[in-house]
């Protein structure tokens, strides 16, 4: 950990009139966390979370970090969800909001996913009951242990992503200018919401296979029961070009079950049952940076006919929110893979926030 602290520190760079700006640099590692304590009472020697970032850190002339944004995916995503072509031109490009020339951008792959440990790491079943803000506290110690970062410009989430993101706002109020939640509400996932995700690890426990988390091979019966994430995902104008006749409906169906099939069982049921632990309705008025929550009105997940934004976010100090009307470009919760769509509402958020230190 010394190294890379110590690798990053070089790295740094101070900004002053005609300093020339260093090359771009687009870096994958591993930060290893040792003796983490979960929030269930259990813990493990080691907690790896795997990362990637972009461009180079700026500091001010005491040197504090200045440009660094930290980005946090949704519930079956892992960090490629930021490095897909779209989200590269729309968001990191040159004149883009989050100008990776111009930004330190760090993308770690959430605690149970990609290449951060996970049960089907070897654990299995045996693997901690992770909740968010174990994933949050993990994503914090990479961001200040890992990486040497003292203060971040932002905390960008999508999705689970975005509900991470007002848990950093709460937990460490001091750590960034600004806070941007999208397609997330700061509420228990109960009703709809946690209505299929219960669907999804009914059938994982209930699988003939399933041996308590301890199969021999992977169990499928929960396969079936996956596509409800893409009905619950997709707004029903995407599903019906997706599939405008009986035959083409079935096939989307066999499309979904065979998606699943890239997943495992165990870290599948954990991604759903770590929401356990969210809640962050109740210190809303901890969050001290500018807050903007951007929802989607065609999204079922975080249903607008529910009025929680309208409700919540005004206990939030310094918090606003916009609700986009469904339109042609928009695609219910999956709306966040299509940065076109609401790019310029990060960049106008941007530009509200405190000037950058030199």
């Amino acid at each position: 950990m010394r190294s890379l602290l110590f690798a990053l520190a070089l790295a740094c760079f101070v900004p002053h009139a005609g300093a020339q700006q260093p090359p771009l640099y687009e870096q994958s590692g591993d930060f290893v966390a040792t003796g983490f304590h979960f929030e269930d009472g259990s813990s493990l020697p080691q907690v790896t979370l795997h990362y990637v970032t972009l461009g180079v850190p700026h500091c001010d002339g005491k040197g504090h970090f200045t440009n660094v944004i930290l980005l946090l995916h949704g519930t079956t995503d892992t960090g490629r969800a930021f490095l897909t072509a779209a989200m590269r031109q729309e968001l990191f490009g040159p004149g883009q909001p989050l100008d990776a020339s111009r930004y330190f951008i760090i993308i770690p792959d959430g605690l149970g996913r990609g290449g951060s440990s996970k049960p089907s790491d070897g654990l299995r079943a045996k693997f901690p009951q992770y909740g968010y803000n174990d994933m949050v506290q993990a994503q914090y110690l990479l961001v200040t242990h890992g990486l040497g970062i003292d203060h971040l410009r932002l905390v960008l989430g999508t999705s689970m992503g975005g509900m991470q993101t007002w848990l950093w706002g709460e937990r460490y109020p001091d750590m960034m200018d600004g806070l941007m939640p999208i397609a997330s509400q700061p509420v228990a996932l109960t009703g709809r919401n946690g209505f299929w995700r219960q669907m999804i690890i009914d059938a994982i426990r209930r699988d003939p296979d399933w041996n308590d988390g301890n199969y021999l091979r992977q169990p499928i019966q929960w396969l079936r029961a996956m596509p409800v994430f893409t009905l619950i995902t997709k707004n029903p104008a995407r599903m019906q070009a997706l599939s405008p006749t009986p035959g083409t409906s079935r096939w989307s169906y066999d499309a979904a079950v065979y998606s699943g099939r890239q997943y495992d069982a165990n870290d599948v049921m954990y991604w759903f049952e770590s929401s356990w632990d969210y809640n962050p309705e109740a210190a809303l008025g901890k969050i001290k940076a500018p807050l903007f929550a951007l929802n989607f009105s065609d999204d079922l997940l975080n249903p607008t006919d529910l009025g929680i934004m309208q409700r919540l976010v005004p206990l939030v100090p310094h918090g606003r929110f916009v609700e986009m009307p469904e339109s042609e470009r928009s695609y219910g919760n999956e709306t966040i893979e299509h940065p076109d769509v609401w790019k310029n509402y990060v960049a106008e958020f941007l530009q509200t926030l405190p000037q950058e230190a030199q």
